[in-house]
């Protein structure tokens, strides 16, 4: 059953999907030279943002926790895009090991890793999860609400190899990490044979990752893709800025922050006027690096990260794993006109590789269409594509549900193209730069 879903089916965001659907052939085109250039990562999850003038990425993670929430209609085809990712990593690849964030509690999140290793381990390979939960030394079985059980096993370290067990020793061809090491790569994780494959590769961590130059690296792709396809590039693109040596809680570096608001809501309201938008705009602050929606806030004037009571600058102030915030990503907003059931909605796209392999609307029925819905409260509506989001139908029109899902599926390619560059660019010994192409 394809879920009600209302958007704004009028004036620039049909010109957007209308450029999209009509350039197909030259898209896929496109793409498959910038992918055999910067190949894809293993996997990714984007956040998108259909304001109906544009659509957006907003977020990009690269340890993606929502496998559960897919349309298991379309297990065949992540199945099939995992095959192909596991021949490019290592043809001869044998067994696979899987390293999840280290809950026991949060049981839905580790049916996300049942749901992914089951997905890998329908492609022949032999599956099983190795955890880095302190003091855990003996195999640990969870009963999971779907029914499923998940057994998490302690990795031990043998030479510059990772192993589970210790008689019949499980040595993995290849390490996944669904761990986003926000806290930092662990020793046991340092250092590890070259022939066992880690993905995504450690720098990929929030320990070490940043949103700004995640989004810079977006900038280089939409240009040269607004150029292929002959649109502006703001339509699929929200402006940034990174401010950088703040302390919440100190108050320190509140002038250069709503600085920097200033100039972003003025340069939008540029925009704005260009397009004929008559709605206020606003700007999300977030931590420039970090995920489970902590550090956010929408704002609309300056004077709203001037003013932040106690509790507000708390919030901003750490992130995951207690980390401090030190600096944060301006970020335009992009309002959502998207709704399930009468409540916001926005689109998560994900892949494998890649390839579009399904997503989920994240729903929210109390906030705002100018707010962030990764927050408490949030459920999640599987997208039950007609078709797989991967191609168009030429013929219809350009807002026919196959090809408003098509154009979803080209932004998240998009931001996961810009992932990769992202990763060539801050991999350690990197020799030269790193750019998206035109042609």
């Amino acid at each position: 059953m394809v879920p009600h879903l209302t958007t704004a089916l009028t004036g620039p965001m049909l010109e957007l999907e209308r450029h999209v659907v009509e350039a197909q052939g030259d898209i896929e085109h496109w793409l498959r030279r910038q992918w055999l250039a910067h190949p894809a990562p293993f996997y990714s999850s984007v956040d998108l943002r259909n304001a109906g003038f544009k659509l957006a990425p907003v977020d990009t993670n690269l340890f993606p926790g929502g496998f559960n929430n897919l349309n298991p209609d379309f297990l065949p085809l992540a199945v099939q895009a995992a095959q192909v990712a596991v021949e490019k990593m290592c043809a001869d690849a044998r067994r696979f090991l899987i390293i999840p964030e280290n809950h026991t509690r949060n049981l839905y999140y580790l049916q996300n890793v049942a749901s992914l290793a089951d997905i890998i381990g329908k492609t022949g390979l032999s599956v099983r999860i190795g955890s880095l939960i302190p003091n855990l030394t003996e195999p640990l079985t969870l009963n999971l609400p779907d029914g499923r059980q998940l057994l998490l096993e302690p990795v031990r370290r043998e030479g510059n190899r990772l192993m589970l067990g210790t008689r019949n020793s499980f040595d993995p061809c290849s390490i996944l990490l669904n761990n986003d090491l926000s806290a930092g790569a662990p020793a046991i994780l340092q250092g590890l044979d070259p022939t066992q494959t880690m993905l995504p590769p450690l720098h990929a961590g929030w320990a070490t990752r940043s949103k700004d130059k995640h989004f810079s690296a977006y900038d280089e792709v939409a240009r040269a893709f607004a150029g292929l396809i002959g649109i502006d590039p703001w339509t699929i693109n929200p402006y940034h800025a990174l401010c950088g040596e703040v302390d919440f809680q100190a108050r320190l570096g509140e002038e250069c922050l709503a600085d920097h608001v200033a100039a972003m809501l003025a340069k939008i309201r540029v925009k704005y006027a260009e397009y004929g938008i008559t709605r206020a705009p606003f700007v999300i602050v977030k931590a420039d690096a970090g995920t489970y929606g902590m550090g956010i806030m929408s704002v609309k004037s300056p004077d709203d990260v001037r003013d932040l009571n106690r509790k507000q600058r708390n919030k901003m102030a750490v992130v995951k794993e207690g980390l401090s915030v030190t600096q944060v990503l301006v970020q335009e907003g992009v309002p959502t006109y998207e709704n399930l059931n009468e409540a916001v909605a926005e689109p998560v796209v994900y892949m494998i590789d890649h390839f579009v392999i399904g997503g989920f609307y994240r729903v929210h029925t109390s906030r705002g269409d100018d707010e962030n819905l990764n927050a408490p409260g949030m459920h999640f509506v599987p997208l039950a594509f007609d078709q797989s989001g991967s191609f168009c139908d030429c013929g219809d029109r350009p807002d026919a549900p196959v090809n408003r899902f098509y154009t979803y599926g080209v932004l998240a390619r998009l931001a996961a193209l810009a992932a990769s560059i992202e990763l060539e660019k801050t991999a350690p010994g990197l020799p030269h730069p790193v750019t998206a192409g035109a042609t």
